[in-house]
Parts: C-alpha cells; sequence; structure tokens
C-alpha cells in the first residue's frame, strides 16, 4: 500500500483499515504457525502496513 494513496484516506477509513490489517496478520500469524503459509514477506508487509497507518494517524492527531 502506498502512503501516497493512506494520506488521502479520512481518520474513520485509517481506522477501518488498521483493523483489517491486523485481522489479516492474525490470520497470517496463524497459517505460518500451522506451516500453511505460502510467502512468509506477508507478515513483514502487513506488520509496515499497520506502522504507516498509525504514523499517518499520529500525524493528523498532533496537527489537530
Amino acid at each position: 500500500m502506498k502512503t501516497k494513496e493512506l494520506h488521502e484516506l479520512t481518520v474513520e477509513e485509517l481506522n477501518s483499515k488498521v483493523k483489517e490489517l491486523s485481522e489479516e496478520l492474525f490470520n497470517l500469524r496463524f497459517r505460518h504457525a500451522i506451516g500453511q503459509l505460502e510467502n512468509p514477506a506477508a507478515l513483514k508487509n502487513c506488520k509496515k502496513d499497520i506502522a504507516k497507518i498509525k504514523t499517518i494517524l499520529r500525524e493528523r492527531e498532533l496537527k489537530a
């Protein structure tokens, strides 16, 4: 997910994205634990996307 795209979203949309990605991360971790994860890099990418969104949310919080 591109940072530029994330900056265009509203706070509510960003919060819903964080929730979606958190659920996806849980599922990825679960599949990794039972050995069914095909792409281990997906865990890293999901964590990075969550961090990007939380950073943008924090920036907006500090501006307000």
